[in-house]
C-alpha cells in the first residue's frame, strides 16, 4: 500500500520534540558518567574494598542503562543501524500494529453496550434541553437550519421541482370529483333551511349587478335591436325591461312563497342532487379540472411557484429579524423547555439515541475499526516511528535513566552478597 507524504510537525509535537532531546541527554550523559566513573576505578582504584563496591556498582548500573538504552531504541529503529533481529518493531510491524489496534477498538470501545453507557453517563439530552433553551443559541440554530434550508433548494434541479409539483397538484385534484364535491359544498351550504337565506343572498346580488351595469347591459343589447328602431324608443324599452326584472328579483327577495322563487328552489335543489349523482355532470366536472390544468396560466404558475419559494426563503434566511428565523428560534426553544419539564418525552428522546448509537456500533464498528487500521497502514513507517517516539520518547528515556540507577543498586546489593557469602 503506497505511503502517504510526510506532514510537517505540529508545534505541540515540536514541544515534545524538544522534551525528547532534553531527557534523552540526561540519560546518556547518566550512562556517560558511570562508565567514566567505572573507567577511573579500573584504572586507579586498586583492590581497596571501597574501590570492589564502586566498580560493581558502575558496572552493574552501566549494563541496566546499556540494555534499556537497546530496549527502548530497538522500538523505533535498529541500535547503531545493526540489522539485528527483532529491532526497528514500530516499522517492520506497522501493519500489523494497525491490523490490532483497529480490533483492539472494535473489541474493547465500539461494542454497544460500551458506547451505550458512555452515552447514559453523559446524560445528553438533559445538556441539549438546556443548551436548546437558552436563546442564543436556538437563534444560532435556527439560522443554521434556514441556511441548510437554502443550500437544499439550490442543489435541487429546478425542472425536477416543477414536475414534483405538477405531479401533486394533478394527484390532489384527480383524487376529488369535482361535480359531488360541489353538489356536497352546496347542500352543506343549504342545510338547515339556509337555502333561502343563499337565495336571498344570489336575488340581492343579481339586483346589485343589474343596476351597476345597466348602461354597459344597454349597450350590449342595444347591438342586437332592430336597425329601423329609434334610440329613444330603444332605451325606453330596455329600461322598462330592466325595470321590470328589477321589480321580479324584489318581489322575490322579499316573498318567499314567490311562484319564481318557489321553482328556482326546486331547481337548487335538484342541481344538487344532480351534481351528486349525474354520471354526465361527473364526467364533465372532470374535464372541466382537466381543461384548467392544461390551461398555460397554470402550467405558469406552477413554474413561478418554486422560484418565488426559494426567494422568499432566502430572503427570510439572510434576515436574523425574519418571521421565518423568529418562529425556527421560538420552535427551537420550545423544544429544549418541554424537553426540560416532560420528562416522559426526555426519557424517549434518550432511549432513541441510546439504539440509535448501539445500531451504529453493531453494524458499523467492523468498518470504524478498518478505516482506523488502513489509516495507520497508509502512514509512513519511519514516519510513524518518529511520531510515536515524540509522544512516548520523553517517558521511556526515564525508563533508560531508572535502568541505570536500579542497575546500580542491584550491583552494589549483589557485590555486597558476594562479599558476605565469600
Amino acid at each position: 500500500m503506497p505511503a502517504t507524504a510526510v506532514l510537517p510537525l505540529s508545534r505541540s509535537e515540536q514541544n515534545r520534540r524538544r522534551q525528547l532531546v532534553v531527557t534523552k541527554r540526561r540519560a546518556t550523559t547518566l550512562l556517560a558518567a558511570v562508565s567514566v566513573v567505572f573507567l577511573i576505578v579500573t584504572v586507579w582504584g586498586g583492590t581497596s574494598t571501597w574501590a570492589g563496591y564502586l566498580q560493581a556498582t558502575a558496572v552493574a548500573s552501566m549494563v541496566g542503562g546499556l540494555a534499556d538504552w537497546f530496549a527502548v531504541t530497538a522500538l523505533f529503529r535498529r541500535p547503531l543501524g545493526l540489522p539485528i533481529p527483532h529491532t526497528a518493531i514500530v516499522v517492520e510491524r506497522k501493519d500489523q500494529f494497525a491490523t490490532t489496534l483497529g480490533e483492539f477498538i472494535q473489541e474493547s470501545f465500539l461494542t454497544p453496550e460500551v458506547i451505550v453507557d458512555r452515552v447514559r453517563a453523559a446524560n445528553p439530552v438533559d445538556s441539549l434541553a438546556r443548551w436548546l433553551s437558552e436563546p442564543a443559541n436556538a437563534a444560532r440554530l435556527a439560522a443554521e437550519v434556514a441556511d441548510a434550508g437554502v443550500a437544499i433548494t439550490e442543489l435541487v434541479h429546478a425542472e425536477d421541482v416543477h414536475r414534483a409539483i405538477d405531479g401533486a397538484v394533478h394527484q390532489l385534484v384527480d383524487a376529488v370529483a369535482l361535480a359531488p364535491l360541489a353538489g356536497h359544498a352546496l347542500r352543506l351550504v343549504t342545510a338547515d333551511g339556509e337555502i333561502d337565506d343563499l337565495l336571498d343572498r344570489g336575488l340581492l346580488g343579481l339586483n346589485g349587478y343589474i343596476d351597476e351595469h345597466r348602461e354597459e347591459l344597454r349597450q350590449h343589447l342595444s347591438k342586437r335591436s332592430r336597425r329601423w328602431l329609434p334610440s329613444l324608443v330603444d332605451h325606453k324599452l330596455f329600461d322598462r325591461v330592466l325595470d321590470g326584472v328589477s321589480s321580479v328579483l324584489v318581489q322575490m327577495q322579499s316573498d318567499h312563497d314567490h311562484e319564481l322563487r318557489k321553482e328556482l328552489r326546486t331547481r337548487l335543489e335538484q342541481l344538487i342532487i344532480d351534481l351528486e349523482t349525474s354520471p354526465e355532470l361527473r364526467a364533465r366536472g372532470e374535464r372541466l379540472k382537466q381543461d384548467v390544468l392544461a390551461r398555460p396560466e397554470v402550467q405558469q404558475w406552477i413554474a413561478a411557484l418554486w422560484v418565488d419559494v426559494k426567494g422568499h426563503l432566502r430572503a427570510q434566511a439572510s434576515d436574523p429579524g425574519s418571521t421565518l428565523q423568529q418562529r425556527l428560534t421560538t420552535m427551537v426553544m420550545g423544544i429544549g423547555v418541554r424537553l426540560q419539564d416532560d420528562r416522559g418525552l426526555a426519557a424517549k428522546v434518550e432511549g432513541a439515541a441510546e439504539s440509535a448509537v448501539s445500531y451504529v456500533a453493531e453494524h458499523f464498528n467492523r468498518a470504524i475499526a478498518g478505516m482506523v487500521s488502513s489509516t495507520i497502514a497508509r502512514w509512513d513507517a519511519d514516519e510513524t516511528a518518529t511520531r510515536l517516539e515524540l509522544l512516548l520518547g520523553p517517558d521511556l528515556q526515564y525508563v533508560r535513566i531508572n535502568g541505570t540507577v536500579m542497575g546500580a543498586g542491584a550491583g552494589l546489593l549483589l557485590h555486597g552478597v558476594a562479599r558476605v557469602l565469600g
